[in-house]
């Protein structure tokens, strides 16, 4: 391997794999070529690392959490707080680099880094909040001491979606809690879902070998990464098919998974709601990335009464948005990440309509530029609807009551976020709180994500929480000790 210095946070700069705090380009690995949605051509290109590297990081990261756990508080807290420093500084580079590899527009780019600050925000706090408690005892002279301790080394594997903030959101918290990290960025985004966040870990100060960054290939390196031995958690966000193999393989090592998988969000529209109102959220939660998000809206629910006026005023909305390149800052809808998914979302479209839908605009694609689709008359088996379609299409379904709402929002094997609008604030918390799904927002839609409160789904919709409190707990784990003040007596 042959050692090179930090490279320049820019989409066409010389980047290698990060491990043990030195940037390399083995001279064995393979290369991952980094395309730019927009125009599907490559503008660089990262090594591809096969399974004697992921070995290396793994190792590297279990060395270095030693003594990183050893670090006062205020020194991890301030790692993170300088990083925060860094991404203000390097603004401008980091949202050139989400536009151009992820082909998100500068709205959605500005989005991501606000979103990753306010987690590293409260990551900072940790250091300070992980401590343990004293406990009463059923012993006479007994003190009980509960602490809190790292868990060592956490495997991350993130998405091409949102791949900055994705990560930042496993690799913040688990640094500022005293453990090492080793981080696959998705192979679509290596550098925003990965050495991005190398290159500001380290310009911060922090310690070789605490965070590594490995890009490869799923079928390659995937099950190995996800199926090692070291790792004491596992991180994934993504889609439930491959969730479901990552939870397999690292619980056959007794790794805990923490899984945020994929979603089925549905908007649910009551009589009484502001109908304009509802589809100025219902616009945002469809079309925003082009519905690349897991949270974002996959079924509109909509009373029968408010129905045309809704499917009507939807439909001039998506007509409204511009799109094309996310490089021009007007654009609203840019590309999705790649031809399959292009293809996946296509193919959804069609079928649906095949199956007796309406399509009231939308349906054809520039490019990787899918035009944002309104499709009417839609039932909650067709293609558009029970499938997390991951684009910018809005299949509107219709309801004639509250109970047929709630029958249809929950007949999904998903249960991540949704949002219901009403005017009637009582009959709308009614409705959420018979939702099966971990998050839910009246009169707005299903995108939020807040640092500081819980975020994950249930059913096949993840595993745990992210954020807050919960992934404090997540990335460290209790140690009980005793102590006996004076001698017990027993009774033998």
């Amino acid at each position: 391997m042959s050692e090179r210095n930090t490279p320049e946070l820019a989409p066409d700069a010389e980047w290698g794999l990060y491990v043990g705090g030195e940037w390399t380009s083995p001279s064995d690995a393979g290369t991952l070529e980094v395309v730019d949605p927009a125009t599907q051509e490559a503008f660089t290109e990262v090594p591809s690392v096969g399974t004697e590297v992921v070995d290396e990081a793994y190792e590297t990261a279990a060395q270095a959490q030693t003594e990183w756990a050893k670090v006062p508080p205020q020194e991890r807290a301030d790692i993170v707080a300088q990083s925060i420093s860094l991404i203000h500084d390097h603004h401008d580079e980091l949202v050139d680099l989400i536009v151009r590899e992820v082909g998100g527009t500068h709205l959605k780019a500005e989005t991501e880094l606000h979103i990753a600050e306010g987690i590293m925000n409260v990551a900072a706090s940790f250091p300070f909040r992980d401590g343990g408690s004293h406990e009463k005892s059923i012993i006479p002279g007994k003190e009980n001491i509960v602490e809190r301790d790292p868990v060592g080394v956490v495997g991350v594997i993130t998405p091409w979606n949102f791949p900055f903030n994705l990560s930042m959101r496993a690799v913040a918290p688990a640094i500022a809690l005293g453990n090492s990290v080793v981080l696959k960025p998705a192979p679509d985004t290596p550098i925003t879902g990965g050495l991005a966040l190398a290159a500001i870990f380290e310009e911060a100060g922090l310690p070789p070998g605490v965070l590594n960054v490995v890009a490869g290939d799923d079928e390659e390196i995937g099950d190995h990464f996800s199926g090692h031995p070291v790792p004491e958690v596992m991180s994934f966000t993504g889609s439930t098919e491959i969730g479901k193999r990552v939870a397999k393989r690292a619980a056959e090592q007794l790794t805990e998974p923490a899984l945020e998988l994929g979603g089925n969000n549905v908007h649910i529209v009551t009589d009484d709601a502001d109908v304009e109102y509802a589809a100025d959220a219902a616009a945002f939660g469809s079309f925003v990335h082009s519905g690349q998000v897991c949270i974002s809206i996959n079924r509109h629910l909509v009373h029968e009464d408010v129905y045309d006026e809704y499917v009507e005023v939807m439909t001039e909305r998506a007509e409204s948005l511009p799109t094309g390149d996310p490089k021009e800052e007007e654009t609203i809808v840019g590309p999705v990440i790649n031809e399959s998914q292009r293809d996946k979302i296509v193919s959804f479209i069609e079928e649906t309509v095949d199956a007796g839908a309406t399509l009231e605009t939308g349906g054809d694609h520039d490019g990787l530029v899918v035009e944002p689709t309104i499709l009417s008359d839609v039932t909650n088996e067709m293609a558009a609807a029970c499938n997390e379609h991951f684009g910018p299409v809005a299949p509107v379904i219709p309801f004639s009551s509250d109970e047929e709402a709630i029958e249809i929002a929950n007949d999904t094997r998903m249960g991540l976020s949704g949002s219901v609008h009403s005017d009637d604030l009582g009959r709308a918390r009614r409705i959420a709180d018979e939702i099966e799904t971990g998050m839910i927002h009246i009169n707005d839609q299903p995108i939020n994500d807040e640092p500081h409160i819980p975020f994950g789904g249930v059913k096949e919709s993840g595993m745990g929480r992210y954020n807050a409190d919960a992934i404090l707990r997540k990335f460290t784990r209790t140690k009980w000790t005793s102590v006996m003040h004076e001698q017990r007596e027993y009774p033998f």
